[in-house]
């Protein structure tokens, strides 16, 4: 399925935010992106949203943002992931976006060393 440009601007432009953590990239999964540093995805996109990975020691900083966790459907299962949408102010500044996805790869970081 082809990718809209208004969603290849969007990743783009979350790429770009990014690259203060390092050389971060997005890959083509699911029908939307994954976001990766160093083989890890810790962030993923999805119709336009951007998702950072949370662990149950900072999801309720998303949480008490009203932010949301990523989820879907399966048949008659409704799933949620471990992944929360970014602030909004982490989508237009460089410095509040290292620090929000700095955190999730910290997170990744930790679940793949379990």
């Amino acid at each position: 399925m082809p990718i809209s440009n208004s969603e290849q601007e969007f990743v783009s432009h979350i790429v770009d935010l990014m690259q203060s953590i390092g050389p971060v990239q997005a890959k083509r999964m699911f029908g939307g992106h994954g976001i990766f540093l160093d083989g890890l995805m810790f962030g993923l996109i999805a119709d336009s949203e951007l998702y950072l990975k949370a662990d149950k020691n900072d999801a309720d900083a998303f949480i008490n943002r009203g932010l949301e966790a990523f989820s879907y459907r399966n048949k008659d299962r409704l799933f949620k992931m471990a992944y929360y949408q970014a602030p909004e102010e982490a989508l237009e500044d460089t410095e509040a976006m290292n620090a929000w996805a700095n955190q999730a790869y910290a997170v990744a970081l930790q679940a793949a060393s379990k």
